[in-house]
């Protein structure tokens, strides 16, 4: 069970990977979180709050293998049109690999506190396969053109997590 999570995820991994979302990049300096001295509520987002059923769209449009690669360009913030037969492969592993359909909810839903106008949410994920049992991943969202698309962030975040355990040929021992 927690071998496939890890294929799956690996996947997801993989084609964000590939869409430009560099894991190792660091920022030429770090940069200091300034104290905050105001008590003023942050002004409302200019869009607003999307359904969590806007949000899964995203995610069953990018696992579906019935959809191109070049029309899910727009699914990953930063995918540039030479990602597009990688991101149709994603889909194409995840049918391949008996995963679909996948059943995915969206809760938790809250403006990001990172990005203005983003949207982080809570995703469980339930797979075809029984055995994998659900899984919850937290991920962000950006606005954009009137919909939604996965956020660089999340896919750094799916990335490395991807990286660590897709050599492994065996389930990783949780800690006591």
């Amino acid at each position: 069970m927690y071998r496939q999570r890890i294929v799956l995820t690996a996947a997801l991994a993989a084609v964000l990977a590939l869409s430009g979302c560099d894991a190792g990049h660091e920022p030429a300096e770090p940069v200091a979180a300034a104290p905050v001295t105001s008590t003023a509520t942050p002004e409302a987002p200019a869009s607003a709050m999307p359904t969590p059923e806007a949000l899964t769209d995203v995610l069953y449009r990018l696992s579906d293998p019935e959809v191109p690669g070049a029309e899910k360009l727009n699914l990953i913030e930063g995918a540039k049109p030479t990602d597009a037969d990688t991101i149709a492969k994603f889909a194409t592993a995840l049918k391949d690999g008996g995963y679909l359909p996948l059943n995915l909810e969206a809760a938790g839903l809250t403006w990001s506190d990172r990005h203005p106008g983003y949207v982080s949410a809570d995703v469980t994920v339930n797979t075809a396969i029984p055995d994998t049992g659900a899984f919850a991943l937290p991920m962000e969202f950006k606005p954009r053109d009137g919909g939604w698309q996965l956020s660089r962030e999340t896919a750094k975040t799916l990335l490395a997590f991807g990286k660590a355990h897709a050599g492994s040929s065996t389930p990783a021992t949780p800690a006591p």
